[in-house]
């Protein structure tokens, strides 16, 4: 029966999760999980993968990485698995089996799935109770002595534009209408004011020319000293 195939997307990042043939605690031997150490770094370093976060568990390993272009993700783990198994072979002789068949993989979706994944691997060897804080524990990223990658900045752009798009969302009806709207927006106001004064009792034609003269008087005042703004000013 064949493995089935993981899906990838280009330029993504993964959760990556191998356990060790039968369950068995390999990597309790502290030389067996240097050795994987220096497999995970070396494959880092010669460019097929960035590294963000990982913790050697005495059964399995969990990994945080962003293969390159030119490296699937099946590709970044076979060097992992099979680089360790070569040098432990060789180091400490045999042909015991290592790792189990395949693994498990998780694509992170945004920058809060990142944080939750980055947290829940960091807090692996405590729920473990290997020990009492994540940094003491010497095969970890949480560790602060080892040289990570950062996180893409794919991640940092997907988490700014959910936050524009909220933002976005909150100010719209505050912007300014076009021209048209607006003056569609005034004559609307204009016959609804003319409707409601429909049946009004008509005003004392005196008492109008009265109001008249004082409301251009007021105007006046109000008015004074003020310059004129030109046509293509009241645009800008």
């Amino acid at each position: 029966m064949s493995t089935p195939a993981h899906r990838a997307v280009p330029g993504s990042s993964y959760f990556v999760t191998t356990k060790c043939w039968q369950g068995r605690s390999t990597f309790q031997v502290t030389e067996i999980a240097e050795i994987l150490l220096t497999t995970l770094f070396h494959y880092r370093d010669s460019g097929a993968y960035l590294l963000h976060e990982f913790v050697i568990m005495p059964d399995h390993l969990h990994v945080m990485l962003t293969p390159n272009s030119e490296t699937s993700l099946e590709k970044a783990v076979q060097l992992i698995k099979g680089g360790s198994s070569h040098q432990i072979h060789k180091v400490r002789g045999g042909k015991m089996e290592i790792w189990q068949v395949g693994f498990h993989d998780w694509t992170i979706r945004d920058l809060e799935d990142w944080k939750a994944k980055s947290n829940y691997l960091r807090m692996n060897p405590l729920t473990a109770r290997l020990c009492e804080r994540a940094e003491d524990w010497p095969y970890s990223s949480a560790n602060g002595k080892f040289c990570m990658d950062r996180m893409p900045e794919k991640y940092q752009n997907l988490a700014s534009g959910a936050k524009a798009q909220v933002r976005s969302d909150l100010t719209q009806g505050l912007k300014p209408l076009p021209p048209k709207e607006s003056e569609k927006t005034a004559a609307t106001a204009a016959g609804a004011e003319r409707v409601s004064n429909v049946g009004a009792k008509a005003p004392n034609p005196g008492a109008l020319r009265e109001a008249s003269v004082a409301k251009a008087q007021d105007f006046g005042t109000f008015t004074q000293g003020v310059k004129p703004v030109p046509p293509k000013e009241q645009y800008k």
